[in-house]
């Protein structure tokens, strides 16, 4: 069930209620707490999914039985785990990372965590990298989590290389607050919201800052 404040978007998660839900639900072994730390430990922006979303983003890579996915956004490597976690035992991840220091760190993150072999870390800009991922596709799913002003584009590439049936994933869907603002990536992130109803089935999952689920129609 749901009030009306909650249907409206109040949302009564508190941080002891979410810390809680995260250690049973969610918990980390020593390859994801190792990933989840490493921004905070190689002065990285700690700005990796939560505990909990990271979860989800793997147990919906299980549950589309994802071989052939592709991540916009590495970071330090926590999701990519997630999502390697939750592909098919044949399955491969290339990862998109911009700062060649940031994909190093992801590197280790990953290969620690046991994946070595099935994630590839590609390191440029987003739009300059997908080009080179072509071949490999069709794909399953799509995981972008990367700079909000290229969403647009990168929701596109993602409708043009899914298979049909394929998972797009979409972070930051509400762009921390500023989806409706009138400013250039707040334009870009509505472009991808509208644009994925096109060619995908669309749901925006309410997690803190919103995640965009596509089916690919």
């Amino acid at each position: 069930m749901a009030d009306q404040d909650s249907r409206a978007g109040m949302r009564y998660g508190t941080p002891e209620i979410v810390a809680y839900l995260d250690a049973l639900h969610a918990p980390h072994d020593e390859g994801l707490a190792a990933a989840f730390a490493a921004p905070g430990r190689e002065g990285m922006p700690a700005i990796q999914v939560g505990i909990s979303d990271g979860k989800l983003v793997e147990m919906l890579m299980r549950l589309a039985a994802v071989e052939k996915a592709v991540e916009v956004g590495t970071l330090a490597g926590y999701s990519a785990v997630r999502i390697a976690r939750g592909l098919r035992p044949s399955g491969r991840l290339w990862t998109i990372e911009f700062d060649p220091r940031h994909a190093d760190v992801a590197r280790r993150a990953i290969a620690s965590a046991g994946h070595a072999e099935r994630v590839e870390v590609c390191v440029g800009a987003g739009l300059e990298v997908l080009p080179t991922l072509e071949a490999h596709g069709p794909f399953d799913a799509v995981f972008i989590d990367a700079d909000k002003e290229n969403y647009d584009a990168y929701g596109r590439w993602a409708a043009a290389h899914l298979r049909p049936g394929g998972m797009l994933l979409g972070d930051n869907a509400y762009l921390f607050g500023e989806l409706l603002d009138d400013t250039r990536r707040g334009a870009a992130m509505r472009r991808f919201h509208e644009e994925a109803c096109l060619h995908f089935d669309t749901v925006c999952i309410p997690t803190p800052d919103g995640l965009l689920l596509g089916i690919k129609r």
